[in-house]
């Protein structure tokens, strides 16, 4: 028994949009490992190598959300090994366990 094409293109959108709702809720859902989220509020955020450092290595970009670190040095958050922001454009996500 054959299927109609019309039927094999309902089945595959159906089978598509599953497939993406699926995958949006993983991504929505994962929470930051260290419990600390921050949001950028500068247009562009530059990331250091260390607290006040000259040597950029990252960057961000505003209301982009970025899982930190607890940890705040001289008014630099800690976002990963030899990452740190300015802890004055990188607030904590309200609800985020960011610490003092």
């Amino acid at each position: 028994m054959a299927i109609s094409k019309p039927v094999l293109f309902l089945g595959a959108g159906a089978a598509l949009i599953v497939v993406v709702a699926i995958s949006g809720q993983d991504r929505e859902s994962s929470a930051s490992p260290t419990g600390c989220q921050v949001v950028v509020t500068a247009d562009v955020l530059n990331a250091r190598d260390i607290p006040g450092g000259q040597k950029i290595v990252g960057k961000y970009v505003k209301d982009a959300k970025i899982d930190a670190q607890p940890v705040v040095e001289n008014g630099f958050r800690k976002i990963a090994e030899g990452k740190w922001v300015s802890a004055q454009f990188a607030p904590p996500v309200e609800g985020s366990k960011c610490g003092p």
